[in-house]
């Protein structure tokens, strides 16, 4: 008799896999220096013994992570051309490591309000390694301003917060309790506020992503009548899409192995879809890229041959049709008295550096 092979994660369980794939992804990027980032390490176990990742991934990895990475320093940016603090939102954050990146760099006092919300299991586990990590656990304020909550599955702090929440849950029943309730609700109606979802509505019905979009949008629509606001609100959606297609087929098949389907990608079976993400909410503005777009127009020259450097990249063709499958949709809500606004909000975007 053969030993049994590796028991496959089932169920959420698979789902929550695909978090230390992503943290996985990340340290070998670091690690073979396509990106820096000192504060992934504690989040993956055994850091020093964990394998590379093949480069097509370490590419796709430092293209996501650097149109990511303008759009929300873009978003603070304009957040402090307003002359106001913003807030962060991040839904199914996993092991990201966002946060630390912002409160150690130049931009970290426009930063009123952090927020990541996962599964309980996530959440627990990174509450732990946090707590477990000097570099991480002082960042976050004064030990006496740090608690933990909800039975270990939530930590507090002047400005990051991480709570566990089934985000497919109605937002009334899983996320007005934590976000919007009480006299000081942790989330404010009157400040810029950024939603984050990495790879995250595409494993969710689109009626649950659907609704999660709407109470956003409902949240900051039933404040935003007074005077005065900067309840700008604004949202980036990084996924996987049109996936009916030949290569897109092979992508599922792959994933439904590992007992993980994509029922949100089914609203986006094209490039041109991918907007009415917001625009069915009757957000103001939407646009999206893919990373194939990014990778060719929209990284410094610079950049391009300093990565070409590190590793040697045989599978060419294969890279453009995996980044081809991902795509970058962003999108604004502004408020009623969007003309008072200092900031040009709707400029907001990615950067084109190289010629096409």
């Amino acid at each position: 008799m053969f030993p049994p092979g590796p028991r496959i994660p089932e169920g959420d369980a698979a789902i929550r896999a695909t978090d230390s794939d992503a943290a996985l992804a990340r340290l070998s990027a670091v690690h073979k220096g396509y990106l820096s980032d000192r504060f992934i390490t504690p989040f993956v176990s055994r850091p020093h013994l964990q394998p590379p990742r093949p480069p097509l991934i370490n590419i796709g990895t430092y293209v996501r992570s650097e149109a990511l990475d303008e759009l929300v320093n873009g978003w603070i940016a304009l957040s402090e051309q307003e002359g106001v603090q913003c807030q962060i939102v991040s839904m199914g954050a996993g092991s990201d490591t966002r946060f630390w990146r912002i409160a150690t760099g130049p931009k970290k006092d426009v930063l009123a309000r952090y927020i990541e919300i996962d599964f309980a299991e996530i959440t627990t586990k990174k509450a732990m390694a946090i707590r477990k990590s000097k570099e991480l656990s002082v960042i976050l304020g004064n030990p006496e301003d740090v608690s933990l909550a909800n039975g270990g599955t939530a930590l507090h702090s002047p400005v990051y917060n991480l709570l566990a929440a089934d985000l497919r849950k109605p937002p009334a029943e899983s996320l007005a309790p934590l976000l919007t309730s009480g006299s000081q609700p942790l989330l404010s109606p009157s400040l810029p506020t950024l939603l984050l979802f990495e790879c995250v509505l595409v494993y969710m019905s689109p009626a649950a992503s659907g609704a999660l979009l709407q109470w956003f949008t409902d949240y900051f629509a039933s404040h935003n009548a007074s005077q005065g606001s900067r309840g700008v609100l604004g949202c980036i959606v990084y996924e996987m899409f049109a996936l009916s297609d030949q290569f897109g087929k092979v992508m599922v098949n792959n994933l439904k192995a590992r007992n993980v389907t994509l029922p949100g990608a089914e609203p986006y079976p094209t490039f041109a879809s991918l907007p009415n993400r917001f625009l069915q909410h009757g957000w103001d503005m939407a646009k999206a890229l893919t990373l194939k777009d990014i990778r060719r127009e929209y990284i410094a020259p610079s950049e391009l041959e300093r990565i070409s450097q590190l590793e040697m990249l045989d599978e060419i063709e294969e890279l453009e049709l995996v980044l081809a499958h991902y795509a970058i949709t962003w999108g604004i809500k502004l408020p009623p008295n969007a003309g008072e606004l200092k900031a040009e909000w709707r400029e907001w975007g990615v950067r084109r550096k190289a010629d096409s």
